[in-house]
């Protein structure tokens, strides 16, 4: 699978050396990353709202194969939220007035909950 990204945005690791065309970052994990101050890191926006909920995340965690659908289904539905449409108009505002750098720590965004976001951003 390959990352379909919106208009405006971009899609890094957050270990990655933040780069001045990186516009607005937005760490899109719902826990901290390890290893990084908040100096290194260099976020400007941390929407929880946005992630999976603990629960959520960490049935997907048990079994990523075999729960990857259902992950879908229900990330979206907690998606779905009023308060999370909120932030995600917000997003893509920002992503039209500028660059857009979603920040993740997972080791393959393309198997994760970052498609399901960028699905919903576009």
């Amino acid at each position: 699978m390959t990352l379909e990204l919106p208009p405006g945005f971009q899609v890094k690791r957050v270990y990655e050396t933040p780069d001045p065309d990186d516009g607005t970052r937005v760490l899109i994990d719902r826990l901290w990353p390890r290893g990084l101050t908040k100096q290194q890191a260099r976020i400007d926006r941390w929407p929880k709202a946005l992630t999976p909920s603990t629960e959520l995340r960490r049935w997907f965690h048990a079994d990523p194969d075999a729960h990857r659908a259902e992950f879908v289904r229900r990330y979206r539905a907690e998606l779905a939220a009023p308060e999370v449409q909120k932030d995600l108009l917000e997003l893509r505002t920002l992503a039209d007035e500028h660059a857009v750098t979603l920040l993740t720590a997972v080791k393959d965004p393309e198997n994760s909950h970052v498609p399901v976001l960028l699905g919903l951003l576009r």
